[in-house]
């Protein structure tokens, strides 16, 4: 069973309303219950009936809301978290996009697409390639094996309440409060796994 991460460090951030962080954590505590109550379910011995069949695929759905909402409010900080330019995940931005302004700016782009979903920075290890990735939803475009970097929310509930539809407000506001520190331990760890 999973536990609800705390996330209240964040309230009081700048660009981001206490009022639209808390119905946020509310949404994200969603998921985590409704995973848990899934995985309860999926215990018992039902395997091959309809019922079963459309909770295993529900699962799916409620586990990656609540597994990137934890990377999403994880990758937040009130602090401008910054690494040096000698960083590795710098130095991988750099090599893999021209410039690290031109990771950030192919990430924001990315963002910008329509429709609702995340964009991930992963980091594929296989080939030592980052991408930036749009997910539909919480389920589709995932790129397997590879470790999610940065991720941002772009479902209307992470902005809509402060920012409207000024998409491009919310998506500037959330690139200042990344907490860079955060996404480069994470860069780290997936180079050594």
């Amino acid at each position: 069973m999973y536990d609800v991460m705390d996330f209240s460090h964040l309230l009081g951030m700048e660009g981001f309303s206490d009022t639209l962080l808390s119905n946020h954590f509310t949404l994200y505590q969603g998921y985590v219950k409704n995973t848990n109550m899934l995985l309860e379910k999926l215990s018992a011995d039902e395997a091959g009936t309809p019922e079963y069949n459309e909770m295993k695929r529900r699962f799916g759905w409620e586990f990656n809301g609540m597994r990137l909402h934890e990377l999403y409010f994880g990758n937040l900080s009130k602090e401008k978290k910054k690494p040096g330019n000698d960083s590795p995940l710098y130095k991988k931005m750099a090599e893999d996009f021209g410039s690290v302004e031109n990771a950030r700016k192919n990430f924001i782009q990315t963002a910008g697409m329509r429709g609702i979903g995340w964009v991930v920075m992963y980091y594929d290890k296989k080939a030592d390639q980052l991408y930036n990735v749009w997910i539909d939803d919480h389920a589709t475009n995932h790129l397997t094996g590879c470790a999610p970097l940065l991720v941002m929310d772009m479902w209307e509930h992470a902005f809509m309440i402060d920012y409207g539809l000024k998409k491009p407000d919310y998506m500037a506001a959330f690139i200042k409060n990344v907490d860079w520190e955060e996404v480069g331990k994470r860069y780290e760890t997936a180079c050594k796994n």
